[in-house]
């Protein structure tokens, strides 16, 4: 089972990101969860979400505590929160023009110490760039997928175009762009 963690802020897709996800391995055969954890709802206000996919039913129905991956929509959340019980063999996600080893020393000085993989994206620009907007989520599924192959690629286009409608085009080519754009360290 794979299970992710998003760490993001009211209004930045966290919550939609997770649905699509989920929508996406349900197409494809597969078995998934989709979930929100947030208090007081308002804009900018810290979210957490949460997915599990497995190719077995999945009868676990709490959050994720110690994740595979971690996906990070705002590097300003970049902290101890983000990488806590994050599995040694897991994958930190970064919305971020850094690189890997900056997020990694950024983490080192909010003493968060983490020896895992980071992926990086820019994830705010390629969003600015398609989408005309600083929204994240689906850019950074996008980086999620060439990550961890969770689905394909193409699985996501139905459930995109069916959140989307007239705007879905330019949220498939902001998720393809920030697949091709990701990197790994």
């Amino acid at each position: 089972m794979l299970e992710i963690r998003w760490h993001g802020r009211g209004g930045q897709g966290a919550v939609t990101s997770v649905e699509l996800l989920a929508m996406a391995a349900i197409d494809e055969g597969k078995f998934a969860q989709g979930f929100p954890s947030f208090g007081p709802e308002r804009r900018g206000a810290p979210v957490e979400a949460f997915n599990r996919v497995d190719t077995k039913q999945i009868k676990i129905r709490s959050r994720i505590y110690n994740p595979d991956v971690s996906v990070v929509l705002d590097e300003s959340q970049i902290g101890p929160a983000v990488v806590a019980g994050l599995k040694p063999s897991g994958t930190l996600i970064v919305n971020t023009a850094k690189k890997a080893g900056e997020v990694r020393d950024l983490l080192k000085k909010k003493n968060a110490d983490y020896a895992g993989k980071i992926a990086t994206v820019d994830a705010t620009a390629i969003a600015w760039h398609e989408l005309g907007v600083p929204i994240t989520n689906t850019t950074m599924l996008g980086a999620l997928l060439k990550v961890t192959n969770v689905v394909k690629l193409d699985a996501l286009k139905e459930p995109v175009e069916h959140r989307f409608g007239r705007i879905a085009q330019k949220n498939l080519k902001a998720l393809r762009r920030a697949y091709d754009e990701v990197q790994v360290r």
